[in-house]
């Protein structure tokens, strides 16, 4: 589920991240999760998955319509409809629209391997480097967060990275955010230290460190993914 201001869980539909995967138990985990915690639970009918979206704590939120546009998730609804669901279900008030995930992302373009809010209004965006295949897609993310009017901060990115001859969809903007600490996955990529640089300046009151992250990106995502969406 995902928790609201109001400590309720917010229970939205799953269908498989669009039909790859159909795993029992995954349509009822959120609510299974809620109850154990006891929280009250909060019903959500369409179909929503926490890395799809990541707001600054002010009512902005970002996604990508590759995702939340997506006809394999919920075909019948307009963007209009689903701004209008953020806000109804989530009380997000302003949405930043980016365009396509990362390259292979199972996801269909999860915003939090790509673009993460750092800040109120503050965005980080990976900077691409040498043969990057998704350079174009951090260009077209941060000329539309700047149109938007939001502050875009440039983090490295790790580049190509490759697993049995596959571009995988390898970033650093998948860092856990705990209390006192922020997670970096690394990825034994050469830009790995000056990531971890970059996002322990962003985060100045909090231990920023690196681990390596390979076994989890064999299976999808990395540290944000799998600590969602439940607080401490």
């Amino acid at each position: 589920p995902i928790i609201g201001g109001d400590a309720r869980a917010r229970d939205f539909g799953f269908n498989g991240w669009g039909g790859k995967y159909d795993l029992p138990g995954d349509e009822d985990i959120g609510a299974r999760l809620a109850r154990r915690r006891g929280l009250s639970i909060l019903p959500c009918d369409w179909v929503l998955e926490g890395g799809a979206i990541d707001g600054d704590g002010t009512g902005l939120v970002v996604t990508t319509e590759q995702c939340l546009l997506n006809p394999n998730r919920n075909p019948d609804l307009t963007r209009e409809a689903i701004e209008r669901r953020l806000n109804e279900d989530l009380g997000l008030t302003r949405v930043l629209w980016l365009g396509d995930g990362l390259i292979n992302d199972h996801t269909d373009g999860h915003v939090d391997n790509l673009a993460r809010f750092v800040g109120e209004n503050r965005l980080a965006i990976p900077q691409a480097a040498d043969n990057d295949p998704n350079w174009r897609i951090y260009q077209d993310a941060a000329a539309r967060a700047r149109a938007a009017g939001v502050e875009v901060v440039l983090v490295p990115s790790p580049g190509r990275v490759m697993r049995d001859e596959e571009i995988v969809p390898a970033s650093y903007m998948n860092f856990y955010i705990g209390n006192a600490a922020v997670v970096v996955p690394l990825y034994g990529m050469r830009q790995d230290d000056e990531a971890v640089e970059a996002i322990r300046a962003l985060f100045p009151t909090r231990d920023v460190v690196g681990l390596r992250a390979d076994a989890i990106l064999t299976g999808g995502g990395s540290f944000h993914c799998i600590s969602q969406q439940i607080p401490a």
